[in-house]
């Protein structure tokens, strides 16, 4: 039998290959992105709870409502708009799969996607597997920013959407202020519609202000938001999140989301709605994992590797330029195997051939395992 592949030139995730090199060689894992230390403990109890109430049934197809209603609060309270619980909220198995929906809903074959590269892995594939066309802009190393004079440059007739992330996986960089203005600019008049990834939202240092599409009224009425609870309360193996968007445009993700999940785990969504009522249990992270940072990047202190600006997520990046010529791939494999550390290259990361001998690595992580890493990297 013949098969014709849809995905001619995607290749398993860079994220499942150096975990299961890491598995392999027996390495401390810094690659993929989840922690290693316990959840809280009244979160898996109120999960518990609802399963011996009996909530684990079907829930509605766009989540229950009293989860919607919470989503809705933090959000009016975080950022200052309210969407309808209703109609404007929509709970997803993951962040992932909310963001493949979104551009399935939407971009039907020739259609052009801009997207920020290194980017997501899942930005490119799920935009291919509609007919659409990427449209990649290389962020500006060694900051990341964005060159908007490219990106009015790319713009055009066939552009139908946008996908911004801040902070942004894999650089840690976030956008400003005068970003999100030229994104009001730039797609004003037009029918682009915005996928603002921010799973990452409370991950942000330095008293940053994180600029949400929230705050952009101009904004908000093209755009969706998608945000992951596994991110955010350390659950990454629960693959829970949410999209929100006006209603225009949440009837149509809905149309797709009913027949290709339905709906989401019922006592897991009845658990984050009642734990979402403490605000603390989201706020207070931006200074947990800021202290993360700050203690790997100390402890890298004296080693040959550079780390670059970090601003946001769980994740830095590591310049080894001064160590080795190897191209990402291969430096990184050589670390796992023969150094028992495994990062991530973040070459895989662009669709083009782009190796700017950097790493990435991850510090959601028990300052004990950062610490050994680090002692290993600095004898590097």
């Amino acid at each position: 039998m013949k098969i014709e592949s849809k995905l001619p030139n995607t290749k398993t995730s860079i994220f499942a290959v150096m975990t299961g090199l890491a598995n392999e060689h027996g390495a401390i894992n810094l690659s993929q992105g989840f922690p290693n230390f316990p959840i809280s403990q009244e979160l898996i109890s109120l999960v518990n709870k609802n399963m011996l109430n009996g909530n684990n049934q079907y829930a509605p197809m766009p989540g229950i409502l009293p989860l919607r209603e919470a989503i809705s609060e933090k959000l009016e309270d975080t950022y200052g708009h309210s969407y309808n619980p209703q109609t404007e909220i929509t709970i997803t198995p993951g962040a992932t799969h909310g963001l493949s929906m979104i551009i399935t809903s939407f971009i039907k074959p020739n259609d052009e996607v801009i997207i920020f590269e290194p980017a997501y892995d899942s930005y490119l594939p799920s935009v291919e597997l509609c007919g659409g066309v990427v449209r990649p802009i290389n962020l500006v190393a060694p900051t990341y920013h964005i060159n908007w004079t490219e990106v009015e440059n790319t713009i055009n007739p066939k552009t139908r959407m946008i996908i911004i992330n801040t902070p942004h996986n894999p650089t840690g960089t976030v956008l400003g202020e005068k970003d999100m203005k030229e994104l009001i600019r730039l797609t004003k008049d037009t029918n682009i519609i915005i996928i603002s990834d921010e799973v990452y939202e409370h991950l942000i240092f330095d008293n940053i202000r994180h600029e949400s599409i929230l705050y952009y009224p101009e904004l908000i009425e093209r755009s969706f938001v998608v945000a992951s609870f596994g991110k955010t309360f350390h659950t990454t193996g629960w693959k829970m999140g949410y999209v929100a968007s006006p209603k225009t445009l949440m009837d149509e993700y809905r149309k797709v989301h009913q027949f290709s999940v339905f709906t989401c785990n019922t006592p897991m969504q009845w658990a984050f709605a009642e734990y979402l009522k403490n605000k603390e249990n989201y706020l207070s992270l931006g200074k947990f994992y800021q202290g993360k940072r700050d203690f790997l990047t100390k402890a890298l202190e004296g080693s040959r590797f550079k780390v670059l600006d970090c601003k946001g997520t769980y994740f830095m990046l590591l310049d080894y330029s001064q160590i080795s010529s190897e191209n990402e791939m291969d430096f990184a494999v050589r670390l796992t195997k023969e150094c028992k550390v495994a990062t991530v290259p973040v070459s895989p990361f662009y669709s083009n051939e782009v190796d700017n001998k950097t790493l990435r690595i991850c510090f959601a992580k028990t300052d004990e395992t950062l610490l050994e890493a680090a002692n290993i990297l600095k004898r590097i």
